[in-house]
């Protein structure tokens, strides 16, 4: 079938949904969802049932980036500061050292085993060298994982912020291939430049973010999701034009925005979590028809022993070493070795050699495909058995909670109490978004005049309000009156 505007609106829809009753299906059987959508992808491509001609990689690497950025985004808001600031470092070290590690062995291992030569090898290695944001946040946060010893937010901080390592390392192995003149300060300066710009410029864009999001009228709630996602386009691009890691900035705005005061918060973040979900079903039956089955089928072989290769030795390694300045149980870094999920973000670096017209590009593309898609299947079906076998999870019922578990878990708000707020209340003439609370406490109803106010972040509290507060825990609403000038109600 040749994809045309009359069918192109048809096809998709009936690939979105005979993907998402596979992923609910898979459920059932602890299969992980983004396998059925690959695997539905390529059902539907040329070599499948659906015979849809799609050979563009060009097109598919547009919709891998614009996937990534929301699905990165999305991530940074989910991310709880306070849970990820004990594990700063070491996420750091997995998502810097560890990469590098992991791309230097597996080179050095795919030049000795394959045909290919030592900058190929690099190359390929680069490719696979991160973890997939995508496969680990929805797989982890789908099985309702709940990890000992911070483990779960360093992996999520560690598969948010490794993508721009390993797009580095993939960039200028390409770079040395294609120029070989191309010197190590130029790439170790590419490097620096990407992640110093990129950080930076993730912070700023994040407060900048924020104050547009809270100082702009837009009216509506429903238009502040779609401001987010210009601001998040607009980090993305910007950060690229001035010669930075555009991925890098797009998940440090999320996080910084996710971690602070936002007017209409939370729908931006049930949105973003509802496009995340959309993004990586769209971006893994985008690549699922790029790839042809039968060229997979020669790279089995090889591919087998790269990928034992990768989760047997090169991950373990790097995790052991990137981990090693750090105290730390070993069955935390042996479980953390197990997470070393590959899935869409080496498939679609996977098409930057496919698009420089590199000669071994299509044995590159095939393998880094097989070798994700064992990953997740191998990895991410077992990720609660090997839990269980190395003793780091959770008993059932203490699932560590992120921001998303909070909105849709009120019920974790058990202390209450009602106050009037006086003429000189620090909460008098003020809109919510720009108070101070106490941390985890929350005004969940405004009562003005006899009528009750849903109260959102551009909500302006009024003296003489009768406002109900709702805290996790009673101490944390202990001497509320007199630090904000209020007095309780008495009925």
């Amino acid at each position: 079938m040749h994809l045309s505007t009359e069918n192109i609106l048809f096809v998709g829809s009936i690939l979105l949904i005979v993907s998402l009753l596979a992923g609910k299906t898979s459920f059932k059987f602890g299969v992980p969802t983004l396998i059925l959508f690959l695997t539905v992808g390529m059902l539907a491509g040329s070599e499948g049932l659906g015979r849809i001609e799609f050979d563009n990689p060009s097109t598919a690497q547009f919709i891998g980036i614009v996937a990534l950025n929301v699905i990165l985004f999305s991530g940074g808001l989910e991310t709880s500061w306070q849970s990820i600031k004990p594990v700063l470092w070491q996420g750091i070290s997995l998502s810097t050292i560890g990469v590098l590690i992991t791309a230097s062995s597996m080179g050095v291992f795919i030049w000795l085993v394959t045909d290919l030569q030592l900058f190929e090898g690099f190359l390929l290695g680069s490719i696979i060298s991160s973890t997939d944001a995508a496969a680990v946040f929805s797989i982890l946060r789908s099985k309702n994982l709940g990890l000992k010893d911070n483990i779960r937010p360093m992996l999520e901080l560690e598969s948010g912020s490794n993508d721009p390592m390993a797009y580095v390392l993939t960039i200028s192995c390409l770079e040395l291939i294609n120029n070989p003149g191309t010197g190590f300060w130029s790439i170790l300066g590419l490097f620096l430049m990407q992640m110093v710009i990129g950080g930076a410029s993730g912070m700023a864009f994040g407060w900048v973010s924020s104050w547009v999001v809270n100082k702009i009228n837009l009216g509506l709630d429903s238009l502040y999701p779609l401001l987010a996602i210009a601001l998040m386009f607009l980090t993305y691009t910007t950060t690229g034009l001035l010669n930075g890691n555009g991925f890098l900035a797009v998940y440090l705005c999320g996080l910084y925005l996710g971690n602070n005061d936002l007017i209409h918060k939370n729908s931006i973040i049930r949105s973003f979590d509802g496009m995340a979900w959309l993004m990586q079903i769209v971006l893994f039956l985008t690549l699922g028809l790029l790839v042809f089955p039968s060229h997979i089928v020669p790279v089995i072989g090889i591919g087998l022993l790269i990928a034992a290769f990768q989760i047997m030795v090169a991950r373990p390694l790097s995790v052991f070493a990137s981990l090693s300045f750090f105290k730390m149980k070993n069955r935390t870094r042996h479980y953390i070795s197990w997470v070393g999920l590959r899935g869409a973000v080496p498939i679609v670096f996977a098409t930057f050699p496919l698009i420089s017209g590199l000669e071994n590009a299509n044995l590159i593309f095939n393998i880094v495909f097989f070798i994700s898609a064992i990953s997740v299947i191998v990895q991410g079906s077992s990720l609660p058995f090997m839990a269980r076998r190395m003793k780091v999870a959770l008993p059932e019922g203490s699932k560590q909670q992120t921001p998303i578990d909070q909105l849709f878990n009120e019920q974790n708000k058990s202390a209450k109490k009602e106050v009037t707020v006086t003429e000189d209340s620090i909460l008098a003439n003020s809109k919510i978004v720009d108070l101070k609370l106490p941390e985890n406490v929350w005004i969940a109803l405004i009562e003005r005049n006899n009528q009750f106010i849903t109260p959102k972040g551009n909500t302006i509290i009024l003296p003489n309000d009768r406002i109900l507060l709702l805290a996790e825990e009673g101490n944390q609403l202990q001497n509320f009156e007199k630090e904000y000038s209020c007095k309780k109600v008495i009925e």
